[in-house]
């Protein structure tokens, strides 16, 4: 165990500083911009009967909001918000990462901040109030040296809840582009690096713990009107703020070339192997992983990713809304055609296999039931239970099967793609909705139901380069080789190494394997 586990929490080590330092500057950020748009806000509404109730019901009703879901809400927007402004003014600016995910952080930690300022300042004796009537004290006056001195005890409580919300929330923002230490967490779960996982959940729970020991130092000294300490506790957290982002100043310039990659085990590989070539020929590259189908296409189509690898029926059916099937050939000249035209993407070509959705079951449950095909599941589905990856149910590509069989199944849910190979191991599942070039189809023998309709469309790997980089002759360089090269075999291999294998490698380790069996 101690030789499987020590490289990874080495590598973990190695990833600490970049993840943490743009963990820590995302949150003190939104943490900062929530007190500051807050405070003002909550006064108004302590002094207003009128507008405290709507005020304290919208941050309320924002907190109802999963907060995975809120970070990818705004991703849409601020894209639209981009290609507005550089239709009028120019030029527009990133809606992949940081920016998202601070806007979203800030909503989301405003409530406790709110919620608590009005109830300090709701809570101050009336008699205070009278007293500093009495002694001449302006409005302003009284609010500055009376109200919120007495009130700052509760504020920062508010402040301390806002800021632990705050920190556990940011590690959902990986979806949405921006580094953080979800991404040893998303990963983790994917590649089932458990060092990864603990790593990350511990490295979260510290710095909660540690800024909200911080805090708790600064209210301490607030109550007890001990100055020292609480200036003391407040140059302590900016120091370990300053300290902790320190090393995004190494980074120095930004990335020459951004790699995108879904969040699955062979979409980690491909990155590192096309984001290993332009490294090694001296290119700087920064990788953006665990982006969902639609993030990842419209961040390629915005120029905010420069290259990806995607699949011909993903595209086909959610970005161009297809829903028929003219065949493997037919669907990849018209996607080359209509992506170029409608949005100047690049499909560079196909790597050589094709990872489709293919409907699975255990050997011995598909001979029980006597199921070899999806019209035999249909017979049976009403009483099987069937599971998928998060996405598939509420494709495109799900509906056609659907309809095709009139698949009916006893209930349906939805996994992470790791457990949900665990679920068909373990009964949970009866059928799932697999991918073909997923290794553990051979390892563990399942059985691939055949699809006699053609209701699932082809899903060969396609290369999707950006508008932007359409041109560029270095990453084109780099990419060539690797068209028509890669087979379904040595991608089974390579995502199995990653996936199931003792010792299992990392993504990086399985690219380099790879590139080295196809000779390249």
């Amino acid at each position: 165990m101690n030789a499987q586990w020590s490289p990874r929490l080495a590598a973990a080590f190695e990833r600490l500083p970049e993840y943490l330092a743009w963990h820590v500057l995302l949150s003190a950020s939104a943490l900062a911009l929530g007190v500051a748009i807050s405070l003002p806000l909550a006064v108004a509404a302590a002094r207003s009967a009128r507008l405290r109730w709507p005020l304290m019901a919208l941050a309320s009703l924002i907190q109802t909001i999963p907060s995975l879901a809120l970070l990818a809400l705004f991703y849409p927007l601020l894209l639209a918000l981009s290609a507005l402004s550089r239709a009028i003014f120019g030029g527009g600016f990133s809606a992949l990462g940081f920016l998202p995910s601070l806007l979203a952080l800030t909503l989301y930690s405003m409530l406790p901040i709110l919620r608590n300022t009005v109830a300090g300042l709701g809570g101050i004796d009336p008699a205070v109030r009278e007293a500093a009537d009495a002694l001449g004290l302006d409005a302003r006056q009284r609010l500055f040296q009376v109200e919120l001195p007495l009130a700052a005890p509760v504020i920062m409580a508010g402040v301390r809840t806002a800021a632990v919300w705050t920190i556990g929330a940011a590690t959902l923002s990986t979806p949405v582009g921006q580094t953080s230490l979800g991404n040893y967490i998303f990963a983790g779960l994917q590649t089932e690096n458990w060092v990864f996982v603990l790593f990350g959940c511990a490295a979260s729970a510290l710095l909660a713990l540690v800024a909200d020991q911080l805090l708790g130092l600064a209210e301490a000294g607030v109550r007890r009107r001990r100055r020292g300490l609480a200036l003391g506790a407040a140059a302590a957290l900016f120091a370990g703020v300053a300290l902790a982002v320190l090393p995004l100043a190494s980074f120095g310039r930004p990335a020459a070339y951004v790699v995108g990659a879904k969040n699955f085990s062979e979409q980690y590989i491909l990155a590192e192997l096309i984001a290993g070539r332009l490294e090694r020929g001296g290119a700087r590259v920064s990788r953006k992983e665990d982006l969902g189908s639609a993030v990842a296409y419209r961040a390629l189509a915005a120029g905010e990713v420069d290259v990806y690898v995607d699949y011909s029926g993903t595209l086909w059916t959610n970005v161009l809304g297809r829903t028929d099937n003219p065949g493997r050939q037919a669907v990849l000249d018209q996607l080359t055609a209509e992506l170029a035209r409608r949005d100047g993407v690049q499909v560079l070509g196909s790597l050589g296999f094709e990872n489709a959705y293919a409907f699975v079951m255990r050997p011995d449950r598909a001979r029980e039931l006597g199921v070899a095909s999806l019209d035999d599941l249909a017979r049976r589905a009403p009483g099987l239970a069937l599971g998928s990856d998060l996405e598939f149910l509420s494709r495109p590509e799900w509906k056609a099967v659907e309809a095709a069989y009139g698949l009916n199944f006893r209930s349906a849910r939805s996994y992470q793609p790791t457990f949900m190979y665990r679920a068909l191991a373990g009964g949970e599942a009866d059928v799932i909705s697999a991918f073909s070039s997923d290794g553990r189809i051979a390892a563990d023998r399942l059985v691939v139901l055949t699809d006699p309709k053609g209701a699932i469309p082809p899903y060969d790997a396609v290369v999707l380069v950006s508008p932007k980089r359409a041109g560029d002759r270095r990453l084109l360089g780099v990419l060539q080789p690797l068209i028509g090269k890669v087979p379904v075999e040595a991608m089974r291999a390579a995502n199995y190494s990653v996936d199931r294998e003792a010792g299992k490698a990392t993504p990086a380790q399985a690219a380099r394997q790879l590139e080295n069996d196809l000779g390249l």
